[in-house]
């Protein structure tokens, strides 16, 4: 977030000068006093932090000597009634006689009348109507405003004071409040003179000075443009205070658009026309890690404190964001082994800071077993085809840190896999969140994508031992990076479990001529996310070199890439994805790109396009909503080796006549559920035959 420098925190208060009341007239008829004491005008600004706490209290902005409590009322005004040919003269002590009237009005929210000795009743001299000859708007000198358009302003703001009417005390008061509230004008004093036609009404006005010039201290993430965009239209022109009373509360909303602890806390007018913005934002002072029980009582927890706050975006210093307090839960959350997580954010003293205090209820549990199941898009036969059971034992918080272990074994008709990983999602000391992966694997897994489609070798399965170990890391917004090194050590394996060399056709099952093939891969991968929901957009890149420790070590490149874009156009919603890869050097055969199947070209059984050192594969599919969180789709994809399937060593694809490139198109239903959409679709390929696809989780 851009800041602003040479700023400074400084609390203050919106003030107006004070202006002197005219010199009260005496009248050989009587005179009437209008004053609201020292009450002025303020803008109603209050700011509340709605996230557990009211962290600013309602503020008094405009004052005038002391800040008022109270109600304002917009104005401090008299109002005078004098004979014109005697003159103003100094007020004197009025005699007990009926000619001596005074009555005095205060402006507090009461609106209580005090009077003299000589009158019997406040009400009745407030309710007593002087009939009024003519009304005038002038200068506090009693001379014609030198800019008629503010004594425009002005006579077109009041409502009761016309020509030849009859008003009281309070009408004339109303009046001298709307002139204020037009926001032109920075005093009004009534006066009433009695002339030969009759009683004159003269409303007395001083304006507001010319906006020449702005000044804004403690605006640290405020944009300086969004500042002056909002004040740019006033320059050279008289300062109004209701526009400024907007201007405060677009600035206010910029704050709390963007879930910031900041507002405008005071605005001072100042001589020669310059205005000064005085911006409070709540610092961070401090964030604190509080343990709790399922009841909410404090405990000692098994996570180490720095564990969680290494995790927070929130640091020390920073203008507090309930945005970014969100996506510190979210994230703390993610560690998978708290079961609740809040903010709690409480003034820091008098400082103007906040303090932060994270409560967190740990899981009972670091560690468990757990089962699941799946399918395996590689068997397509069998009573189960591609059916699989899961085990896990895993840990996900070791020592306290947040390191997590995992021992695996997945089982089917064929496959299987035995898998030890450990995970450290930030190594210590590294301030990149660098995480570190080491995994250990013995698989076994269908070797049909590339080899099979012939009886004699529906059992033959790839058996690979691979170790390697991995570093990720954020590289931007969205963006993350991996690199590492994989050691895979790979053979083929008929129906006993022997190794074997060649298939049925006679094509080489190793690159190397022996029962395993070695490798030692160099690996680097980038991911692009969207938005992250199921769908959204996202790119992948990955690319493996082999590394030539041994002259009988494989040593090949791999690039491989996938896209896919979503948009939505009225309930329609529209997905495409692109895929592509390219091997180069002495690979295994079994490493060939395989095209067709559920992931694929839909309307071919797995692998079954062809196999090859190159591929493109691309879908489009057109989704609908139908009911619930059911809805259908309809989807063409295409699929071809361009070209590359008899360079790949054995030509493993023109034994088994596939035809290297091919189309598919059908219909499809998906239902949303937590493993994520469930997609059952039946699909025809280019030679019209049909096939039932079922897959779980949106296509890679």
């Amino acid at each position: 977030m851009p800041q602003n420098d040479d700023v400074r925190f400084i609390s203050s208060s919106i003030k107006i000068p004070a202006f002197s009341s005219p010199h009260q007239s005496k009248s050989p008829f009587h005179s009437l006093q209008l004053t609201p004491g020292t009450k002025f005008a303020k803008l109603p600004f209050n700011f509340n932090f709605n996230f557990g706490f009211d962290f600013i209290r309602n503020q008094s902005f405009f004052h005038r000597n002391k800040v008022s409590k109270k109600s304002p009322l917009f104005c401090s005004a008299s109002l005078v009634l004098s004979d014109t040919e005697t003159g103003p003269a100094p007020a004197q002590s009025k005699t007990a006689d009926d000619s001596g009237l005074a009555i005095q009005f205060k402006g507090d929210d009461s609106g209580s009348v005090t009077q003299s000795k000589n009158v019997g009743s406040g009400r009745a001299a407030e309710e007593e109507r002087v009939l009024i000859s003519e009304v005038f708007v002038r200068n506090k000198d009693g001379e014609e405003l030198e800019r008629k358009d503010l004594e425009g302003e002005a006579l077109n703001a009041l409502k009761a004071s016309r020509a030849n009417s009859a008003l009281t005390v309070r009408e004339v008061q109303e009046d001298v409040h709307r002139i204020i509230a037009s926001g032109y004008f920075m005093s009004c004093m009534p006066v009433a003179v009695d002339t030969r036609d009759g009683i004159r009404l003269i409303f007395q006005v001083e304006p507001n000075q010319e906006f020449q010039g702005l000044v804004c201290e403690g605006a640290n993430v405020l944009p300086s443009k969004f500042i002056e965009d909002a004040f740019r239209d006033g320059y050279g022109k008289v300062v109004n205070i209701r526009r400024l009373d907007e201007v405060i509360s677009s600035i206010n909303g910029w704050y709390m658009e963007r879930g910031l602890f900041g507002m405008v806390s005071g605005v001072d007018i100042l001589s020669g026309g310059m205005v000064k913005l005085q911006v409070s934002e709540a610092e961070v002072n401090n964030v604190s890690i509080r343990f709790l029980d399922k009841t909410g009582e404090p405990t000692v927890g098994k996570t180490r404190p720095e564990t969680i706050l290494r995790q927070l975006t929130t640091k020390k210093g920073q203008v507090y964001s309930m945005i970014q307090g969100k996506r510190d839960v979210d994230t703390v959350l993610a560690m998978g082994v708290m079961d609740d997580v809040s903010v709690i954010p409480q003034p820091a003293g008098d400082t103007g800071k906040v303090d932060l205090t994270m409560n967190v209820v740990e899981r009972k549990r670091g560690g468990g077993i757990s089962g699941g199941g799946g399918i395996s898009s590689g068997i397509t036969s069998g009573p189960l085809p591609g059916l699989i059971g899961s085990i896990a034992v895993h840990h996900k918080n070791l020592f306290g840190r947040n390191q997590k272990l995992n021992l695996s074994l997945e089982r089917g008709q064929i496959d299987s896999i035995f898998r030890i990983n450990y995970t450290d999602p930030w190594i210590e000391g590294d301030d990149k969140r660098t995480s570190r992966s080491i995994m250990i694997q013995n698989s076994r897994t269908p070797g049909n994508l590339v080899h099979g489609n012939e009886n004699h070798q529906n059992a033959l399965t790839i058996g690979r031992i691979t170790a390697g170990i991995d570093f990720s890391r954020p590289l931007r917004p969205k963006w993350n990076g991996t690199a590492g090194l994989v050691y895979h050590r790979a053979g083929a394996h008929d129906e006993k479990g022997s190794s074997i060399i060649r298939d049925f056709f006679g094509s080489p099952l190793t690159a190397s001529g022996k029962n395993n093939d070695d490798m030692l891969l160099a690996k680097l991968e980038t991911v692009y996310t969207g938005s992250g929901e199921p769908g959204s957009s996202m790119f992948v890149f990955n690319m493996d070199q082999g590394i030539p420790v041994s002259p009988e070590w494989l040593v090949f490149n791999r690039v491989n890439a996938r896209a896919r874009q979503s948009f939505s156009v009225g309930p329609a919603s529209f997905h495409f994805c692109l895929s592509g890869g390219h091997m180069a050097g002495k690979f295994p055969p079994h490493e060939a790109f395989p095209i067709g199947g559920t992931n694929s070209v839909r309307g071919y059984e797995e692998g079954t396009v062809g196999s090859g050192r190159s591929y493109v594969v691309g879908s489009g599919e057109i989704s609908f909503p139908v009911r619930g969180s059911l809805s259908g789709a309809v989807f063409a994809d295409y699929g071809t080796d361009l070209g590359s399937g008899p360079t790949v060593p054995g030509d493993p694809a023109g034994a088994r006549n596939k035809a290297g490139s091919g189309y598919g198109y059908g219909l499809g239903i998906r239902v949303d559920s937590p493993l994520g959409p469930l997609r059952l679709e039946y699909a025809f390929n280019d030679q019209r035959t049909g096939r039932f696809h079922f897959g779980i989780g949106p296509r890679n």
